[in-house]
């Protein structure tokens, strides 16, 4: 039986309507995502399935007493305390059976009544069955899982940032392990680390999941059904990818269907009109009722087009083979002189893509200030390849006048240009007719993502800086940009956490470690390092240069498939087996330790509870030692 069922289903604000029709059902153990324009009313549809809205058609049905955790863009929720502590009121039944246990282990010391005794086993029983030993080792792994770390979750939640607000709020929801799970936009706070954890928690989620989201690779790994949301709703079987395959496929069916419909109708008209006054008028009578029988009730109307805007960003300045190239670099800030990145010595050749990619806060913004010139690195030096023109797309944006038209934009950036020449430079970004005159505040995201385009081309820029492009635009938005992206005759320096456009346009990864202070760089796409990180046999494994500190999972190999390495760096890996070796043997002694110590603590809750939490930190350690010794290819 399905969680909720809508049917017929409509909603308008005012004199707009933003869908009509519109039927669903979301079964159990369902991984939906629904996807669509801006302002096509995702996140409208959503609170009406939940009820915090009402539709003003149409009826709802929801499973009696169905457990829905909703996340929305904006929490509002207050809670008292930090962030743990409101993960902490989940468990609110557990904590309750915590307090009544230490009050019987009390009662026991004083009179260890028999019939006391059998109640406090019990209860202890039932306590460790569902889970309440686990409880802080589960808040916190989740918690880290999504990025609350250093102190964060130790915060008041009236002091944490809108983004601590949405992870904190995540993580209390995932704990709730609710029957249905409604996301919306889950990965707009999330650095790919965190997406990547809350990609593996839903794939074993027990329950049905329904996700609003921009984020093209994160409902390919999380999702199996499609709903397309527009002035209706239709449904696709599979993920993302599976999506666009099958709407492509409807859209060819569909628009073979209307032309075959429009051919009997221009038939059936000639005949009428040839025979209507004739021989045959009876005939043409017949047919002509017909055929407003066809129009009335079953007429087809022709497919919106799939075909992507065509936009072209294209360079005529060419630069030289090399674009870009670092010596020695190490980034900060002169003032504090701490380093940030210790850069390894990387080029960037006329054509490549480079991405930039890691956690939040790590100085991917501080690399960016460094390689436009605006920071001077702490050492070393940023070479410039010869003719090199860099375009920045962030700053094009940052840049935007609200009150200004986009006319108005276009004119300030090339004054050389006629009034009918800027007005047909914006119809080639398809800014017509009036729409030349819209005032940017008025802009969709993805209005001023072409905008920003046509800035860029006026630049005639032949590398370019790319910072989270992807953001606030819609999924078609985001496959027109990353066509005209794919299709830059130039060189390609990008910032993004969209994983779907890394991995369909960068050439190579730089991949910042802020454990190291380092950058690991990876020569292939997303997918291809993905896939290194899963499989140590299928590539060798990183190694660090013992002079630059630079990381690659791509080193040369000797004939028996092991990396070659110089001496010092064959020392250092053996010189770290050694250490996790006597760590991970300390570790288990430990674990041994406390697994005796937990067996003698059946008597007190106290105690159990302190050891089987310091019991799951340390076998957390041990996993991790093991899985770093693993990875050392000696």
């Amino acid at each position: 039986m399905s969680l909720i069922v809508a049917k017929n289903i409509s909603k308008s604000f005012g004199a707009e309507d933003i869908f009509s029709g519109v039927s669903l059902a979301v079964p159990p153990r369902a991984r939906i995502g629904i996807v669509g324009q801006n302002g096509s009313g995702k996140t409208t549809l959503i609170q009406i399935l939940i009820g915090e809205l009402s539709p003003d058609e149409g009826t709802i049905r929801r499973g009696k007493s169905l457990k829905i955790g909703y996340l929305p863009q904006q929490i509002t929720s207050i809670f008292d305390g930090t962030a743990l502590e409101a993960c902490r009121g989940v468990f609110a039944d557990l904590l309750d059976m915590k307090a009544q246990l230490e009050k019987l282990e009390g009662e026991l010391q004083r009179d260890p009544d028999p019939e006391r005794v059998e109640a406090y086993g019990r209860l202890l029983t039932r306590f460790e069955t569902v889970g309440g030993f686990t409880i802080e080792s589960r808040i916190r792994q989740v918690l880290q899982g999504l990025g609350l770390t250093g102190g964060e979750e130790n915060r008041p939640w009236r002091q944490l940032s809108g983004g601590q607000k949405t992870r904190a709020y995540l993580a209390r929801l995932l704990l709730m392990d609710p029957d249905l799970l409604v996301l919306d936009e889950p990965t707009n706070h999330l650095d790919i680390e965190s997406v990547e954890f809350l990609e593996s928690y839903l794939q074993s989620f027990p329950g049905a999941v329904l996700i609003v989201s921009h984020d093209r690779y994160f409902l390919d790994q999380v999702v199996n059904m499609i709903f397309e949301l527009s002035a209706d709703l239709e449904e696709y079987a599979g993920n993302y990818s599976a999506y666009l395959t099958q709407r492509g496929e409807r859209y060819e069916r569909r628009i073979k269907e209307y032309e075959a419909q429009q051919e009997f109708i221009a038939k059936e008209e000639a005949y009428i009109r040839r025979n209507i006054e004739g021989v045959n008028t009876r005939q043409a009578q017949g047919r002509r009722k017909r055929l407003e029988r066809l129009l009335r009730d079953r007429e087809l109307v022709r497919p919106q087009s799939l075909e992507p805007i065509r936009l072209r960003l294209r360079t005529d300045l060419r630069s030289g083979d090399l674009t870009l190239r670092t010596q020695g670099v190490e980034i900060g800030y002169p003032d504090d002189r701490v380093t940030l990145i210790r850069m390894p010595d990387v080029t960037l050749m006329r054509g490549e893509c480079a991405a930039i990619i890691g956690p939040n806060g790590t100085g991917k913004s501080t690399l960016v200030k460094t390689i436009l010139g605006q920071l001077a690195p702490l050492h070393g030096e940023v070479v410039m390849g010869a003719n090199t023109r860099l375009g920045y797309f962030a700053q094009v944006h940052e840049s935007l006048h609200p009150e200004w038209t986009v006319y108005d934009e276009i004119a300030e950036a090339a004054p050389a240009l006629t009034p009918g020449e800027v007005r047909g430079f914006a119809a080639r970004f398809l800014f017509r007719g009036d729409d030349a005159y819209k005032r940017v505040s008025a802009l969709s995201g993805g209005e001023r993502g072409r905008l920003a385009i046509a800035l860029l081309s006026l630049q005639d820029a032949n590398l370019l800086l790319l910072d989270e492009p992807m953001n606030h635009l819609d999924v078609s938005a985001q496959e027109t940009l990353q066509s005209v992206l794919k299709a830059f005759n130039g060189t390609i320096l990008l910032i993004s956490h969209d994983r779907y456009l890394i991995n369909a346009i960068a050439t190579q990864l730089w991949i910042v470690r802020p454990e190291q202070r380092t950058i690991e760089v990876f020569a292939g796409t997303y997918s291809a390092y993905m896939g290194a990180k899963r499989s140590e046999k299928s590539r060798p494994q990183p190694v660090k240069n013992g002079a630059d500190g630079e990381k690659r999972l791509t080193p040369a190999v000797s004939g028996d498939g092991k990396p070659v390495r110089s001496n010092n760096e064959q020392l250092r890996l053996e010189k770290r087996a050694r250490a996790l070796e006597e760590r991970i043997t300390a570790l288990e002694t430990d674990l041994a330790q406390l697994g005796e110590a937990l067996n003698r603590a059946g008597g007190s809750f106290t105690e159990f509870t302190r050891l089987s939490e310091r019991y799951n930190m340390i076998e957390s350690e041990l996993n991790a030692a093991m899985d770093e010794w693993s990875s050392l290819d000696l």
